[in-house]
């Protein structure tokens, strides 16, 4: 799959955006049904919908990490990450504006696909059945995340012209979960095959279809479903690899037993990460330290960005003597068996979760991890635990305790296991961006984010005002209360 999301050419005529209200095609383009006809037509206009993921996730820990109690803004200068760590992002913020415009451009890609396919000839496209599942699945992420971060949006399942785009009234999140993204999971399960070959690896499989309907479940509240949907998942044949590093090993097959569904990064032919240079120290935020990284990670002469720093909670989270903490939140690093620490005070600490060599600066090989096995295991303790079942559940959660070489729990209360699952989470999951979409859909994220400026309306950012301002109906499409 990484060699495959170079985005082609005629996909990314058939598929170009404007920069209006939800990112459709313009409606004076060449029309598209004359591209839409064979097999390798629709792999290519789904592979254009996987590319705009590079994208979005790039940014995706500020929202996870920076903005939860994990990850602070880091010692360099970023006025924007800075905002989202002290809960004063402005409207119009960039970020903001780039997740509106992806997802929608993510959205209208999907929609495209789902729209021509439906009267293609089976015969002809031969994979008709697949590329469904994937633009359903592929839509549905772009909708969770949406709903996740903005709350109500705009509902859209066609093609739209640029008239209806400003009568495209924001829907409920509930609407949105039980008429879009729900269904449109159910289906691709259905349509997704359990494993690819060739360069179709990375592509979206029935596991991860499953997986993410867990996880909605889990989200929403109704962890029955998310329990059944999350034990088909166990018996997929997914595995924990024994060593946790190994998971951040890029040097390592990145689609191991563990691996549910990435985004894919590819180094060499300018569709790479920025994660490794980012997540480096610059030569003032880490002293000898950034001279050694800089050259060992092939990073540019100011050395790393300095950004996504784990924060002095997270470390003090972890317990002596678990396998995690070095590399979730280091305070050092060793290097042909030399150990160098940080020797100034501006870092606390950082992670090695993407750092992997790289012939050229923001050009990492490293994936980001959306979905692996033990964020599954832990939702399904959690469900198993929510439905009366600690003692099940805890048997679940001891099997990631178990890798990180850390005690097991058991004789737990239901109250008390739930504390240890979502410390759990934290643990397992930190700057893998979770942590603060786990403290919202648990309810905690006031109380724990309060101290550091978080505002009871803060669950969800606000809407960019440029969106706000095209339509200029607030009956139709207010701001975010408290945003105002």
């Amino acid at each position: 799959m990484k060699k495959v999301m170079i985005l082609i050419v005629v996909s990314s005529c058939i598929m170009a955006c404007s920069k209006n209200f939800i990112e459709i095609a313009p409606v004076s383009t060449v029309s598209v049904d004359l591209v839409y006809k064979t097999d390798k037509d629709f792999a290519d206009a789904v592979t254009a919908v996987y590319a705009v993921y590079q994208s979005e996730y790039a940014n995706f820990w500020q929202y996870g990490d920076v903005r939860g109690d994990d990850a602070r803004s880091g010692l360099v200068s970023n006025l924007s990450v800075s905002d989202m760590d002290k809960f004063i992002l402005n409207n119009d913020a960039d970020i903001l504006t780039s997740s509106w415009r992806n997802y929608y451009k993510i959205i209208d890609r999907a929609n495209n696909v789902l729209t021509k396919i439906n009267n293609a000839d089976a015969n002809v496209v031969k994979n008709k059945g697949r590329y469904i599942g994937e633009a359903k699945f592929l839509r549905a992420l772009a909708y969770f995340n949406l709903v996740r971060i903005f709350g109500d949006v705009p509902l859209t399942t066609t093609p739209l012209t640029v008239d209806a785009t400003y009568k495209t009234v924001r829907k409920k999140v509930d609407t949105i979960y039980s008429s879009l993204i729900i269904p449109d999971l159910q289906d691709a399960e259905t349509k997704l095959p359990n494993t690819y070959t060739g360069t179709d690896i990375g592509r979206a499989t029935k596991g991860a279809a499953k997986s993410l309907l867990g996880k909605v479940y889990l989200t929403v509240h109704d962890f029955p479903k998310a329990e059944a949907k999350l034990q088909e998942v166990t018996t997929l044949g997914y595995n924990l690899l024994p060593k946790y590093n190994d998971l951040f090993d890029y040097t390592k097959n990145e689609h191991h037993a563990e691996y549910i569904f990435d985004i894919e990064y590819e180094e060499g032919i300018n569709e790479g990460s920025i994660f490794t240079t980012q997540f480096s120290l610059s030569f003032q935020g880490g002293g000898t330290l950034a001279t050694i990284m800089a050259s060992y990670y092939g990073l540019p002469a100011a050395g790393g960005g300095d950004q996504g720093c784990p924060t002095d909670q997270l470390f003090a989270a972890f317990t002596a003597g678990d396998l995690r903490k070095d590399v979730s939140a280091a305070k050092g690093l060793t290097v042909n068996g030399v150990y160098t620490p940080i020797s100034t005070t501006g870092i606390g600490s950082f992670t090695l979760k993407y750092m992997t060599p790289m012939l050229k600066a923001n050009d990492s090989r490293a994936n980001w991890k959306v979905i692996r096995y033990a964020d599954v295991i832990l939702m399904y303790a959690e469900a198993l635990n929510e439905n009366g079942k600690t003692a099940e559940a805890l048997t679940w959660l001891n099997k990631v305790r178990a890798r990180a070489g850390v005690a097991a729990y058991s004789g737990l209360s239901q109250d008390d296991a739930r504390e240890k699952i979502y410390l759990e989470r934290r643990l397992e999951l930190s700057m893998e961006g979770h942590r603060w979409f786990d403290l919202v859909r648990t309810g905690r994220a006031y109380t724990t984010m309060a101290p550091l400026g978080m505002k009871p309306y803060m669950t969800v950012f606000p809407v960019p005002q440029a969106q706000v301002e095209i339509i200029h109906d607030a009956t139709i499409f207010p701001q975010n209360p408290g945003y105002n």
